[in-house]
């Protein structure tokens, strides 16, 4: 169920007083990804505040690619973001690149030049870097501050025309080497790649930095409220100076706020493309990662991750919110829409030494109990069935209500059965269980002749369906700490564990992404990946159960 409010926060509160002040006709938002890796659970945050409230107000947002940095970029990137953000419910408005804008940025620097505002230098990053000061004393003027607007226009289209080498030259804004806010420092504005570019190709060597680009989209579209993370808010006076002094008809406000951050969960695209480039995970998508494409395929629905992003709510400090919210919005979502079913990861065979060898009879059982509409299915039963492994004990413990030698338990919509053998193979491992079964005692017969505590999951063997299972856990062992080395020494070399079992025959036909109630186990998503027509694989998305509540 989709829990959709329009609850109050800060920025919905500014563009309410913003239309009430007629300051604006429409409300534009945007979301603007830089195409060099996957979208993660963080940018899901953004993507549902920077959409819902653009809808809420009858506005527009862009979708906008911030692809002016042509060595990390990719295409791969561009189509998996518009897939993401498609696959989470939303729509945008227009469809937008930074490098569209290529033409009109390269002229604005060139006002910028002429007014006195911008100039070539030729520093080396080291000589800019001891030339910038520090939070306590002024930075030095560049010895090519001073250049005359004749030449700085000049070496300025040279830089375009591919003249210089990388790093040889950059444009840098003249601003003020003395303000306390070290973004103000002269900043470099354009910088030469020769690289080639994912969306224009080799038609441009020289780049404009992020600080100058992005206040350029958002007044070139036209964008009201321009929303991003805290770390952006030491940014905002330059966002505002180049907005103003390129003379941009329209004014963007960028408003900031705190990014996503969840317990045991890596939330930088560089960690996570690590992680990819080493092969420490099966690809963008693998279940383990926090990316758009990693929850869909570990089988997070789309409802559950925008009721997640709504329920943490957006604030102006940073907090580190439990990944237990996250798996909470999964299991109320699929509490009510996931069918149950039975299924044995771990495989003991029972054979049921006085049920007729040749009998297979047809047990019913309700898909879902709490919803009658998703019908009925029938389950086989015969004389040898599976049960779990840890479903048996030779010498239990006491409180014990599960299998062992004489003790009866009931079958999950079916009979009691009672250990009377164990068989183990010449190492000592039990290998296969005799028991009994007690014919009077079949589930839905209103049977009241004694009671068991224990009741047992399980499939049938002849007819039950191979299948894998991968169960996950965080990749993460302990908090995420920004040293890479230290990021690297904390993978959990145990966030897999693949078990090879069996499920119920009316899984046969089961398509990609279908989920399911395991009885006992969890939920579980059909894996796109690995299944193919004659083996099925099931990704754990949950376990059934959590202490975590949401305080209301």
């Amino acid at each position: 169920m989709d829990n959709k409010t329009n609850s109050s926060n800060f920025i919905r509160n500014i563009v309410i007083q913003d239309l009430q002040e007629n300051k604006h006709n429409e409300i534009i938002t945007r979301f603007p990804p830089e195409p060099n890796g996957y979208l993660h659970i963080g940018h899901a945050k953004s993507i549902v505040l920077n959409f819902e409230l653009a809808e809420e107000f009858k506005g527009k947002t862009n979708l906008r690619f911030d692809d002016t940095n042509p060595t990390k970029e990719d295409t791969e990137y561009v189509e998996s973001i518009k897939e993401d953000v498609s696959w989470l419910g939303y729509d945008w408005d227009n469809l937008y690149f930074a490098s569209n804008y290529f033409e009109e940025m390269y002229n604005r620097a060139v006002l910028l030049i002429k007014k006195g505002k911008a100039f070539v230098c030729d520093l080396n990053a080291e000589e800019m870097k001891n030339h910038r000061g520090t939070l306590k004393e002024p930075g030095k003027e560049s010895p090519y501050r001073n250049r005359s607007v004749e030449e700085n226009l000049d070496l300025f289209e040279r830089m375009k025309n591919g003249e210089f080498k990388d790093g040889e030259k950059v444009l840098r804004a003249k601003i003020d080497m003395a303000s306390p806010n070290m973004n103000m420092r002269d900043p470099v504005i354009y910088r030469i790649v020769h690289a080639k570019h994912h969306n224009t190709g080799d038609k441009w060597c020289l780049y404009p930095m992020y600080d100058y680009a992005h206040p350029l989209e958002d007044a070139i579209e036209g964008i009201t409220h321009s929303i991003c993370t805290l770390e952006f808010e030491d940014h905002r006076p330059l966002y505002d100076w180049v907005v103003k002094e390129c003379e941009m008809d329209k004014q963007p406000q960028q408003i900031e706020f705190a990014r996503l951050n969840i317990t045991n969960t890596v939330m930088s695209k560089r960690k996570l493309k690590m992680l990819v480039d080493e092969n420490i995970v099966d690809g963008w998508d693998d279940p383990r990662m926090p990316t758009i494409a990693g929850l869909r395929r570990k089988g997070f629905t789309p409802e559950s991750i925008r009721n997640f992003c709504r329920e943490i709510g957006v604030a102006k400090s940073n907090s580190v919110v439990d990944n237990q919210m996250l798996e909470h919005f999964i299991r109320e979502d699929l509490n009510t829409s996931a069918p149950r079913t039975m299924a044995v990861l771990r495989p003991l065979k029972v054979v049921i030494t006085n049920y007729p060898e040749d009998k297979v009879e047809m047990l019913e059982a309700d898909n879902n109990p709490d919803d009658e509409s998703m019908g009925k299915r029938d389950i086989p039963f015969s004389r040898e069935i599976y049960i779990e492994q840890e479903d048996f004990m030779e010498n239990p413990p006491k409180k014990y209500f599960r299998l062992f030698p004489g003790n009866e338990v009931r079958l999950k919509h079916a009979y009691f059965i009672k250990c009377e053998e164990v068989i183990k193979d010449t190492a000592g491992n039990i290998v296969e269980l005799r028991c009994t079964y007690d014919p009077e005692t079949k589930s839905g017969s209103g049977f009241t002749g004694r009671k068991v505590k224990g009741t047992l999951h399980w499939v049938d063997a002849k007819n039950a369906v191979p299948a894998e299972f991968r169960l996950y856990e965080p990749l993460i062992s302990d908090e995420e700490k920004e040293d890479t080395n230290t990021f690297m020494d904390q993978i959990n070399p145990n966030s897999l564990e693949i078990l090879e079992g069996y499920v119920e025959p009316n899984m046969k036909e089961v398509k990609l992404h279908d989920k399911f109630q395991f009885f006992r186990h969890g939920y579980f998503s059909v894996d796109p990946k690995y299944t193919t027509s004659d083996k099925k694989v099931f990704n754990r998305i949950v376990s059934l159960k959590s202490s975590f509540k949401i305080n209301k």
